[in-house]
């Protein structure tokens, strides 16, 4: 496989200013395309990382401190010029069967609670947001599934849920204030202050009921890049 790097300064999914998001995933994709764990997903993209561009460094789980408290990033990559700071979800209905290069068995479990996935990706953008202060740095949130109600919009006519504005469809823009219930719980409350395009892309599809994964990319720009 051939891999071309991205123009210096280039922030579309651009991983460390060096490398984009979908020449990883080709990557990845060849070898891996199911996982048995988030773990198993962190671990994965680090190593495709490395092996796509070894002048990135990666560090899991680093902390990010704040106010005499810490909080735990997945994955941190430092190139020579940039530094992207991920954050991963792997969220899962049942499958099992053997694929991969070479062959390997998977048995994933069903995760169930979509709501609780959206909630925790929303999450996950918002957290990028205040761990990209610096000018070099952006943030990836990234979510691999197997788990169409994910992607797919409400079906016309359902009722409000109480995770309705973090909804996470295709051609959904995340933004603002979100509530959780229509704001009867606010811990849960997030409030964004980019604006988030919702576009979701095939990532393998292995047979058998469950079988397409698809997966979502949000690119948080540094602080002083957004408006």
């Amino acid at each position: 496989m051939t891999l071309t790097r991205p123009l210096p300064g280039s922030t579309l999914e651009t991983i460390a200013d060096l490398i984009s998001l979908e020449q990883i995933l080709a990557l990845l994709q060849m070898h891996r395309p199911v996982f048995h764990s988030e773990a198993d997903l962190q671990h994965g993209f680090a190593r495709a990382l490395w092996e796509a561009a070894p002048e990135v460094r990666s560090r899991l789980e680093v902390p990010v401190r704040r106010d005499d408290r810490a909080e735990y990033l997945d994955l941190l990559c430092l190139g020579p010029t940039g530094r992207t700071a991920i954050e991963f979800k792997y969220v899962t209905r049942r499958w099992s069967g053997t694929v991969g290069t070479p062959a390997e068995e998977y048995s994933l479990r069903n995760h169930g609670a979509p709501d609780v996935a959206r909630r925790d990706f929303v999450r996950d953008v918002e957290r990028l947001e205040r761990f990209c202060d610096r000018t070099d740095q952006n943030g990836l949130a990234l979510l691999v599934t197997n788990e169409a109600s994910l992607w797919k919009p409400q079906p016309p006519g359902r009722a409000r849920t109480r995770d309705d504005e973090f909804r996470i469809h295709e051609g959904r823009i995340l933004k603002g204030t979100l509530l959780w219930a229509e704001g009867t719980y606010a811990p849960n409350t997030r409030v964004l202050r980019g604006e988030y395009p919702l576009r979701w892309r095939r990532y393998s599809q292995v047979g058998g009921r469950g079988g397409e994964f698809r997966y979502l990319a949000v690119l948080v720009q540094p602080k002083s890049g957004q408006t």
